[in-house]
């Protein structure tokens, strides 16, 4: 016997959202480990938007790109002007 199924079942992934903070520390940490100049390269991203700035190494690259440029740029002088 076969159940008929008269509605839609909406399934929600409960994902743990990473502050911007979080996000910028992972994809340094992640550059540095690849070798490359984390400053250099996260600059390159902020000014070009081109994504391949950022390592894929521990999902920096996807991780980044959830975040927009501007927001890195506020969390920088957010924490620039705490100093």
């Amino acid at each position: 016997m076969s159940k008929e199924f008269t509605e839609t079942t909406r399934v929600e992934l409960q994902h743990e959202k990473k502050s911007i903070n979080e996000i910028i520390k992972i994809v340094y940490s992640a550059l540095e480990a690849k070798g490359y100049n984390p400053k250099n390269q996260i600059i390159g991203y902020i000014l070009s938007g081109d994504p391949t700035y950022i390592t894929n190494y521990n999902n920096a690259r996807g991780l980044i790109r959830q975040i927009s440029r501007d927001e890195i740029l506020e969390e920088f002088l957010d924490c620039y002007m705490k100093m």
